[in-house]
């Protein structure tokens, strides 16, 4: 083995770990060789594991693996370790592999991305449902990122956009904007937010995954009746809010610069 990495037949990838001549280095294979390096004890997780449920288009640029408490392996680049015992529910084997169950995979994935709340709205739509979602979440309390995970599950389960509507409102009050009222009538509907004044509507989105059929083409019909009416209409998402405050707050300041 040794002679056929010298000779370069073979690309060694991690100790005792080989990729034989002829195969391509994919991103399967340098999940694989990272667990396969750790030992059959180790399990894929983070990005890595949502990326081997077919969650993400690529794996990660570093291979996160979780080993039970008691080993201490030998940092590898490209690959990071975590010791910590998981609860069996969140373990499974995939292609041969053992991985986080795609609740966790989802959850620690959402927390490890910048863009985690959009990831993690089309995990529920795609791929995990929220009660799976919750279990796993209550099963690693106190691990690292479960703050975080828990605040992106609070505002996944406000089924109302209350979040997304909060959200929006400690924006709007942290920049002194006045002006505003929430859920102004017109006609048959209720605006979220409204400047009245300067005919001005903002619609917030909560998540994705709540949004049936009805409520879509209500929507569009309510804001189809607002611009008829002479209204400017913005519309944010709870991601826009989450990750992009000052880009909300701007387009809103622009908006409203164009009224008399």
């Amino acid at each position: 083995m040794h002679r056929r990495a010298r000779e370069k037949a073979w690309q060694r990838l991690h100790p005792a770990v080989y990729l034989v001549g002829g195969h391509r280095y994919t991103d399967e294979v340098k999940v694989r060789a990272a667990w396969l390096w750790a030992g059959a004890d180790a399990v894929v997780t983070g990005p890595a594991a949502a990326f081997w449920h077919g969650m993400l288009p690529a794996a990660p640029t570093e291979v996160e693996l979780t080993v039970p408490a008691g080993c201490k392996p030998r940092p590898q680049p490209g690959v990071r370790v975590r010791r910590r015992d998981l609860p069996a529910p969140d373990v499974v084997c995939g292609a041969g592999v053992r991985v986080a169950a795609k609740p966790l995979a989802a959850l620690e994935a959402a927390v490890a991305l910048p863009d985690g709340s959009a990831f993690l709205d089309r995990a529920l739509q795609r791929h995990v449902r929220f009660p799976a979602l919750y279990r796993a979440y209550c099963r690693n309390l106190g691990c690292r990122g479960s703050s975080a995970a828990g605040r992106l599950l609070t505002a996944a389960a406000d089924r109302a956009d209350s979040a997304a509507e909060r959200l929006l409102v400690r924006l709007l009050r942290g920049a002194g904007m006045t002006g505003w009222v929430l859920g102004h009538p017109f006609g048959p509907y209720r605006v979220d937010l409204a400047f009245p004044a300067a005919k001005l509507a903002v619609e917030v989105d909560g998540w994705a995954w709540h949004i049936d059929v009805h409520r879509f083409r209500s929507d569009r019909r309510k804001g189809n009746a607002l611009v008829r009416d002479g209204w400017d209409l913005l519309r944010f998402t709870w991601h826009d809010l989450d990750r992009h405050p000052g880009r909300c707050l701007t387009e809103i300041r622009a908006t409203l610069g164009l009224r008399p």
